[in-house]
């Protein structure tokens, strides 16, 4: 009788836990709190992350004719620059928010008719994609919002679908300011599923877990909310 393999993940082979908290991701929650967000949303980027999103672009070594993917688009700002970046190559997008996902398909192909870009509404713990599907992989903002358990699964996710020694920039909360921490915790504990909590520390260490190679570290600032982009190789 044949017998099947079943495929491990890198984590699961270094015998990796996720880290411990009690931080619980409620997806039905979360995609309620963004579908209602999403026609204000472009507001909060404009003020607090943009210049995060200029940096992840520019170390993705994002080039025109690549098949790239955002994960987690919110309302289309990041997937507009990845999509002028990348005209004649292949962007997809998935969001959780089914509203999220169709803003960000409206925004793209009205600022930039004739494009190959598509958005869908999807879980970035089980992506629609084969195996090295991608040459670059960008995500902003989403960890904070998931559970330990579940941020391996996205991290195993978005490696699975990179090819070989393609790219992943992920942009995260900073953590590098204690007044903001205390602000974030305190708001957090009131709409959990909006901004999740702040744990952008422990990325790195994941990252190697899951047999990500790290080429790019570094922290910024736009108003007074803090960021940190992050770009590892497959």
């Amino acid at each position: 009788m044949a017998t099947s393999t079943v495929r491990q993940s890198p984590a699961a082979r270094r015998g990796t836990r996720p880290f411990e908290d009690s931080f619980r991701f409620l997806p039905d929650n979360t995609r309620r709190v963004y579908d209602m967000l999403s026609p204000i949303y472009p507001v909060s980027t404009m003020l607090f992350h943009s210049n995060a999103h200029k940096v992840a672009l520019s170390l993705a070594g994002v080039t025109d004719g690549m098949r790239v993917l955002e994960v987690a688009t919110g309302s289309g700002e990041m997937f507009s620059r990845l999509v002028r970046s990348n005209p004649n190559g292949a962007t997809c997008g998935i969001d959780i928010s089914p509203n999220m996902a169709a803003r960000t398909q409206r925004v793209a192909r009205n600022r930039i008719p004739g494009v190959k870009a598509h958005c869908q509404a999807s879980d970035s713990r089980q992506m629609p994609f084969r195996d090295g599907s991608f040459d670059a992989v960008v995500c902003c903002y989403l960890l904070e919002l998931l559970g330990a358990e579940d941020i391996v699964r996205t991290l195993e996710e978005m490696r699975r679908v990179l090819r070989p020694n393609g790219k992943l920039a992920l942009v995260l909360t900073g953590q590098q300011d204690p007044a903001f921490n205390v602000w974030h915790k305190f708001i957090a504990g009131i709409a959990p599923a909006f901004l999740g909590r702040l744990m952008e520390t422990r990325i790195p260490e994941l990252m190697d877990a899951c047999e990500f190679e790290l080429e790019h570290d570094q922290q910024l600032r736009q108003t007074w909310y803090p960021s940190r982009v992050v770009v590892a190789r497959r």
